[in-house]
């Protein structure tokens, strides 16, 4: 019970601190800034935005055609004879003389037709809704149906090779027996009046925007799935962007506060007064982010119930949150000054929200999007039922990886590391060997290294996410190369920090068992994980250049024995130059190890 009231007690002068400061310096810009976003927000949506008003200038010498053109706010419609506005030309982006349109070579003038045909649709649709007969204005619909792809990522299993080319400049010839589909019902037992409704509806916003705020309003099209020709438009990720705009944004500034009250205690040395209370390091920590967590926790709620979701989209924003926590804690704990603390928390932010994001743009696409939990927003949203399993596959890098940096933050949370002015690097090195012991160099390596691999399944899945557009076998290649620098540096990362800290300990002995443990510790973290959670993404090829030899044990376990024990000879043998010597040697042997074994080259 004293450890959790000590949690209670510092959670409550946290809110009053942050409440004081608010109140003092902030409270009053805060009101103004509401005061001022509620009369910009009434006036806009009073007048409405006009931000590109008469951005695109049209000649015209048909009355007609200036007063349809006129009635929308983007176009400058002048009209005149056709050789006074061909006399200035170039102030055109489009000129229509005889229903022939002329446009400007520039960038603008291309845009200027396209928005032009976009209205040409909208009038052209206008003309048909208008039809008494609507079935013949609009002889064909289509009822679409969303049906899931069910694609095969088993191609290397058991052992298979996977060639990057073709093996035939043949098409493919399809085998097997085709199952005949039953013709639709061509009645759709909707009346003309309803489609009439639902067309005048639609061409009087933007479809393409529309089908996604549906979404969030509850609202939808009245007549259903079925769309004309028209209609028709391939799906955009604008769902993703709002949720990362609706969920992750506010959470991630959320989470600032707790940055900077981690740092307001190191900057005005507040944290000496903590640091002699009875609280244990780990009890001033969580109590400092409990207010923080409760907040995250009720704006993800509040932002549920507003767009009328279900409320299990929250349980993946928890590990979200708990990460994001973490960093923070880290960032405002090895950050000199307020400058640093802001350029490394916006490199942080700019990271993890294209992890989160870019890989949810292909839900219900590819298994690669489940590793990111707004992906299981996405999905949620769409109606598509989420399995214990997906839930694993998309939070457990973020719940693991917000464990182990907050007891790295608990183990340095003291006045020597707190107070400490290094450079950010050695203060890495420090933080790192902290969480060391010497008088059990080998476990504390084996430990390290297996709880790493988190942080090293992250990193290698965004590198898959940024090369997954790529064409083959780039990508490939850059993914190959990627993990193996990635790997490489987190399996030295505990042996350079032990060497820095007492070089004289690492005799040649030592350094071969430490090598030894840590590619150890490395393959029992990596396959424990692999196995438990990330089968489905190592089943695709991407994921065979990232997560290798499955089924054989020793071989990866050479790879990383023999690449550690180069890069530990090169720091002992030439210091810092020796370690970058020996980190690409690591990595060139690491890629010469894949291309073997997944590639099939040298065989």
């Amino acid at each position: 019970m004293g450890y959790s009231r000590d949690i209670l007690t510092i959670a409550k002068w946290e809110v009053k601190r942050s409440v004081g400061t608010m109140g003092k310096n902030v409270l009053p810009v805060a009101l103004i800034l509401i005061f001022l976003l509620v009369a910009v927000t009434g006036f806009t949506a009073k007048s409405g935005l006009h931000l590109q008003d008469g951005i695109y200038k049209i000649g015209t010498d048909d009355p007609e055609l200036a007063s349809l053109f006129s009635g929308d706010a983007r176009f400058s419609v002048k009209l005149a004879d056709m050789w006074t506005i061909q006399r200035n030309q170039d102030y055109y982006d489009l000129m229509v003389f005889n229903r022939v349109v002329y446009v400007h070579d520039t960038d603008r003038g291309k845009a200027a037709a396209k928005t032009m045909d976009r209205d040409y649709a909208k009038y052209r649709s206008h003309v048909y809704n208008q039809q008494s007969d609507l079935f013949a204005a609009y002889p064909l619909w289509i009822d679409v149906q969303f049906i899931k792809s069910e694609l095969d990522f088993t191609a290397t299993q058991s052992g298979q090779q996977v060639s990057v080319r073709p093996r035939s400049n043949q098409p493919p010839t399809p085998t097997g027996p085709v199952e005949p589909v039953a013709i639709p019902d061509a009645s759709i037992g909707i009346s003309s009046d309803e489609l009439r409704s639902s067309l005048q509806q639609s061409t009087s916003q933007n479809s393409q925007i529309s089908r996604y705020t549906d979404m969030f309003s509850g609202s939808g099209n009245p007549i259903g799935t079925y769309k004309t020709p028209d209609q028709l438009s391939p799906p955009l990720p604008f769902d993703s962007i709002i949720l990362v705009f609706l969920f992750i944004f506010p959470l991630y500034f959320m989470s600032q506060f707790y940055m900077m009250s981690i740092m307001n205690e190191r900057v005005g040395r507040r944290g000496e007064l903590l640091l002699s209370t009875p609280a244990r390091p780990s009890a001033i920590i969580l109590g400092k982010a409990l207010p923080y967590f409760v907040g995250m926790v009720g704006i993800s709620a509040l932002l549920t119930l507003w767009i009328k979701a279900s409320p299990f989209i929250v349980l993946p924003l928890i590990p979200v949150i708990l990460f994001f926590l973490a960093v923070a804690l880290l960032i405002g704990m090895i950050s000199r000054s307020f400058k640093e603390l802001s350029f490394i928390s916006i490199f942080f932010s700019t990271i993890a929200t294209s992890y989160l994001f870019f890989p949810s743009i292909f839900a219900n696409i590819h298994v690669v999007s489940l590793i990111s939990p707004l992906t299981l927003i996405v999905l949620t949203l769409q109606g598509t039922a989420i399995t214990a399993t997906d839930y694993l596959y998309s939070t457990s890098l973020f719940w693991l990886s917000a464990v182990v940096l907050f007891y790295v933050g608990v183990v340095n949370f003291r006045e020597e590391r707190l107070f400490s002015q290094s450079d950010l690097f050695v203060k890495t090195s420090d933080f790192i060997a902290s969480t060391l012991s010497f008088k059990r160099p080998y476990l504390s390596l084996f430990l390290f290294n297996a709880f790493l691999i988190p942080f090293v399944f992250m990193v290698q899945l965004m590198l898959l996410v940024l090369f997954f557009n790529l064409p083959m076998p780039l990508s490939l290649i850059l993914l190959l190369i990627g993990a193996a620098f990635v790997e490489e540096i987190a399996k030295s990362m505990g042996i350079y920090s032990m060497i820095k800290k007492a070089p004289s300990f690492f005799t040649w002995p030592v350094i071969v068992g430490a090598s030894f443990v840590t590619a150890l510790g490395f393959l029992f973290g990596e396959k424990l994980l692999l196995f438990v959670t990330l089968s489905q993404i190592t089943e695709s090829v991407f994921g065979s250049i990232l997560f290798t030899s499955i089924g054989v044990l020793w071989m990866p376990f050479l790879l990383h024995f023999s690449c550690v024990l180069i890069i530990a000879a090169s720091i002992k043998k030439g210091g810092e130059i020796g370690y970058g010597i020996g980190l690409l040697a690591a990595v060139a042997v690491h890629c010469l190890y894949n291309m073997y074994l997944i590639l099939g080259w040298f065989t």
